[in-house]
């Protein structure tokens, strides 16, 4: 039997409803929106198409939000400064800096952005104490793409507690927050990596897996228990013919949409996982939509926290 497919863009949906008269609620007693201060460095087609999707994304749930741009040739500290006009602004509650940075900006540049939003201002849950809280499932602000993972499975009725649950990959932005969400809600938690030995058979004990490794159909039928809820956070583009190939070799149906549209997004999972799995979110329309979901709403968490709201 084919997996049951995870639907996120209904579940992003009920978030946005949810959300939606709270941000009304919390107008009509400031006299203002919640506010959002985005900015965008370099011209990133993917950072580009994000941006666009969040500020559309704000503007429809009746939020503020406000894009500034720097060029590529942007220093570091051109960025560091903005960001602090945007801590000190009165009219925006939460700050987002796209990812990724432009290279020239250097490898640690993410990092110290992270660290220089106001914590209480830091909707992508990136800062330091924000991640401190987190560790002791005290956070208001949690990392929006792992936060939307907890919200398909409790939403969609998966249990979590008691549940054998391993994460592929240890990012700061997922891996490691989402194994923590996780083991707030009970169940036993591996974090896993492409340096697991044997990773397909840990990878098969989990009842809940989770893929965050940034490979496009790494997650074949052998890493998943039959049964199994799977998790695909990855969002992958293939550009080439024989990527697509490589990856789906004999598929017609999906070479010829390939060749209509000249790219194909792909998750970290295969989609003939849906054989063996129980259930699984698909790529798009799974994950991604649960992450704008979940900005909103701590852009109005933060808001609230900020004014005395909450």
């Amino acid at each position: 039997m084919a997996a049951r497919v995870l639907d996120g863009v209904a579940i992003a949906n009920q978030i946005r409803a949810e959300v939606a008269p709270a941000v009304a609620a919390f107008a009509k007693r400031m006299g203002r929106p919640p506010g959002l201060g985005i900015v965008l460095v370099g011209d990133n087609p993917a950072s580009e198409v994000y941006v666009r999707n969040k500020l559309k994304s704000a503007g429809e749930a009746g939020l503020f939000a406000e894009l500034t741009r720097l060029p590529a040739a942007a220093s570091l500290d051109d960025l560091l400064s903005l960001v602090d006009t945007l801590n000190h602004s009165e009219k925006h509650d939460g700050i987002l800096v796209q990812s990724p940075l432009p290279d020239a900006m250097g490898r640690d540049a993410e990092r110290r952005v992270f660290d220089v939003v106001r914590a209480d201002k830091d909707v992508d849950g990136f800062h330091a104490t924000n991640v401190g809280y987190l560790v002791q499932n005290r956070a208001t602000l949690v990392a929006c793409t792992p936060s939307g993972v907890i919200e398909i499975l409790e939403r969609s009725k998966i249990p979590i507690a008691g549940a054998r649950a391993v994460v592929i990959g240890r990012s700061d932005i997922v891996g490691k927050p989402m194994a923590l969400l996780l083991l707030h809600r009970h169940a036993t938690v591996t974090i896993a990596h492409s340096k697991t030995a044997e990773l397909p058979g840990l990878a098969a004990e989990a009842d809940i897996l989770v893929a965050a490794i940034g490979r496009p159909g790494f997650v074949t039928k052998p890493f998943v228990k039959p049964g199994a809820t799977v998790i695909d956070v990855g969002i992958n583009r293939l550009d080439t013919k024989d990527a697509v190939e490589k990856m789906f070799p004999g598929d017609a149906a999906r070479l010829a949409a390939f060749e209509k549209r000249g790219s194909m997004l792909v998750g970290d999972v295969h989609p003939n996982v849906a054989e063996v799995a129980g259930a699984m979110t698909p790529v798009p329309g799974g994950v991604g939509p649960l992450t704008i979901a979940l900005l909103l709403r701590n852009t109005l968490r933060a808001a609230q926290a900020r004014t005395g709201l909450a």
